[in-house]
């Protein structure tokens, strides 16, 4: 679910769901860096005020905790926009806000 896109990023919401979970009932990692990389698509599209063609270049990701029976949640901005490269950055927690589950950094290419 998309909560907010504007100028300043993006916040998406993804409710639990057994479906992306590994064994043992926490969040698998893919899951974690695919909602990084579609936030940080419509952070980029806040930022330009319209979606445009684009390629994730580079995604780097520090997993600091297990995420488990909450709302996945991530927060998305842009550190510099540019004319043709973007780098942005997202915080990812599940239920409590201060103690974050993923930290995701990102490049992306405007096709």
């Amino acid at each position: 679910m998309i909560e907010r896109i504007d100028a300043a990023g993006a916040v998406l919401r993804v409710p639990p769901s057994a479906r992306l979970n590994r064994i043992g009932g926490t969040i698998c990692g893919q899951a974690i860096m695919a909602l990084a990389d579609t936030a940080m698509i419509f952070a980029i599209a806040g930022c330009l005020g319209e979606f445009r063609p684009i390629t994730t270049v580079n995604q780097t990701s520090s997993f600091l905790r297990p995420a488990a029976d909450a709302d996945l949640v991530a927060e998305a901005r842009i550190i510099k926009p540019g004319r043709t490269i973007m780098y942005g950055e997202v915080s990812l927690f599940a239920g409590d806000a201060s103690k974050p589950v993923a930290h995701v950094t990102s490049t992306y290419m405007l096709l």
